[in-house]
């Protein structure tokens, strides 16, 4: 079964030291939510092949 993300959050919070700061819980939270939409992103197909990425990288840096 898929972690629920109160599952998630639970398990972000188990892991940091007692003395983590509400700044650094949210720091936590947030990539592990960055990494999530990521994967989500994979799992539809938006995304960019490497090559292209290579391609507007090379344009955009001799413009």
């Amino acid at each position: 079964m898929p972690a629920t993300a109160k599952r998630e959050a639970q398990r972000v919070l188990d892991n940091l030291p007692e003395d983590t700061t509400l700044e650094q819980i949210q720091y936590h939270l947030y990539v592990l939510q960055k990494i999530e939409e990521g994967q989500r992103a994979i799992d539809e197909g938006r995304v960019i092949p490497h090559e292209d990425v290579v391609r507007r990288m090379d344009k955009w840096l001799r413009d």
